[in-house]
């Protein structure tokens, strides 16, 4: 989004902000994250849209990386006082992070200013050799798309191509907050969309003091015109708060579980719209799942959202007894085709959790499903996994790594909630870049919840 705008005017205030009451409807920044990356446009966004995310992961231990894309040589483009401002520029990066985060690594990219556009396959290769080739527990904060500098847009939206399994990408307007109208900003971003971070006083003197450390910025470079301080006091006051705003990409924690109804909807009208038997992604995670399984036979199998069966046969290969469940009746009727008589295997239809199966089952098998359910919901999913439980049983845990826009969880939130059962105890763990893969095996000593 392009927005026309002049930063020597006065622009939007704070007071007008405040009034907005924006912090107030916003949920809190919760991230796990064991890394954070920050990206910057050009030099001082780092500290302006997040200095106080810098300082308060810094402070946690959390691993802090910021990237820098361009130099912000052209912020004086009429001034004749402005000779080597890149170089100078890059000074103040360096002495702002020695404020914030001093053991933060650092890394210049060199991109020229206003020509991001232009070089999107550098800016992401950089970001791609930073994150790894199978990145987890990353949180990378990027400029806001929508913030009407064109630096700042490609920035958001080339991080915005990684984000997916292990990334979590957040964004941190800056000159929203100059030429933005409070009254019209549910327009441009989704009100569920905030998240807040406060600044602990320690940290809020942190940042204010890198952002002294931009002088080129902050003071007029001489008294030509020109020559202006880019950041005056009245845009200044925005980022002078007790808290930072972000703008997430992920769904909100409060989000509803899916509808039932809609997955079988995609039944009624596709044949097979997942690719379970087509797609070579879902044969050969069937077979890494299948030689997963810590014995060779069960007694009683629980298949949760067993869809079509072509799992569920399988496991009726390893089993005595296998029951699917799912919410689709129309993926039962295939299901019930498919097997075809064949002894031990049975299908429910159950909306889940709250329909759940009665009886105790050796190994429950839960595919695909968990980020479909709201974290309240997949908590109760996984106290009634519990107690369905035998003293010796299993549960194999595997979902898709990608985002998903009607899945209100990720995977690795759903393995992370999975992991915080102390009533069992990880035995497996496989990542990669398209799934997880879990098993979890009942605590030595452990019983099954009565």
């Amino acid at each position: 989004m392009s927005v026309a705008f002049d930063h020597r005017d006065p622009g939007t205030s704070e007071a007008e902000w405040t009034a907005a009451r924006l912090r107030s409807r916003a949920t809190p920044l919760h991230d796990r994250a064991s890394r954070l990356i920050v990206l910057a446009a050009h030099p001082d966004d780092e500290t302006l849209g997040a200095g106080g995310l810098i300082a308060t992961a810094a402070a946690t231990g959390t691993d802090v990386s910021v990237i820098v894309a361009t130099d912000g040589e052209a912020s004086h483009p009429r001034s004749l006082a402005a000779a080597d401002l890149g170089v100078r520029r890059r000074f103040e990066v360096v002495a702002a992070l020695r404020e914030l985060a001093p053991g933060a690594r650092l890394r210049f990219l060199g991109l020229p200013d206003g020509g991001l556009r232009e070089s999107t396959a550098a800016l992401r290769d950089a970001l791609l050799g930073e994150l790894g080739p199978l990145p987890h527990g990353v949180l990378l904060a990027v400029p806001w798309w929508g913030d009407g500098h064109r630096d700042h847009r490609v920035a958001g939206e080339t991080a915005l191509t990684l984000r997916g399994p292990g990334v979590h990408v957040i964004a941190y307007p800056i000159w929203l907050w100059h030429w933005g109208d409070p009254e019209a900003v549910d327009a441009l971003v989704e009100p569920a969309r905030w998240r807040t971070l406060p600044l602990a006083k320690g940290v809020a003197d942190a940042k204010s003091a890198a952002l002294a450390r931009h002088v080129s910025q902050v003071a007029p470079m001489s008294d030509a015109p020109g020559d202006e301080a880019i950041l005056h006091d009245d845009m200044r006051a925005h980022f002078a708060r007790p808290y930072e705003l972000f703008i997430d990409t992920e769904p909100s924690p409060a989000a509803a579980s899916a509808d039932p109804a809609t997955f079988d909807g995609y039944f009624r009208t596709h044949a097979d719209p997942w690719g379970f038997e087509t797609s070579w992604y879902e044969e050969r995670k069937r077979s890494v799942l299948l030689a997963a399984l810590p014995r060779q036979r069960f007694s009683r199998v629980l298949e949760l959202g067993c869809a079509t069966g072509v799992l569920t046969i399988e496991l009726a290969r390893r089993a005595d007894g296998v029951l699917g469940v799912d919410a689709s009746p129309t993926a039962l009727a295939r299901a019930q085709d498919r097997a075809d008589g064949t002894i031990g295997l049975a299908f429910e239809h159950r909306n889940l959790p709250a329909q759940w199966p009665s009886g105790c089952f050796d190994l429950v098998v839960l595919s695909e499903l968990g980020y479909y359910w709201s974290a309240d919901d997949l908590a109760a999913a996984r106290a009634r996994i519990a107690a369905s439980l035998t003293h010796d049983g299993v549960l194999v845990a595997c979902h898709w790594r990608h985002p998903m826009s009607d899945a209100p969880l990720t995977a690795d939130e759903v393995h992370a909630a999975l992991g915080d059962d102390p009533s069992w105890t990880k035995t497996l763990h496989h990542l990669e870049r398209d799934f997880v893969l879990e098993v979890f095996e009942r605590s030595a000593g452990g019983e099954r919840p009565i």
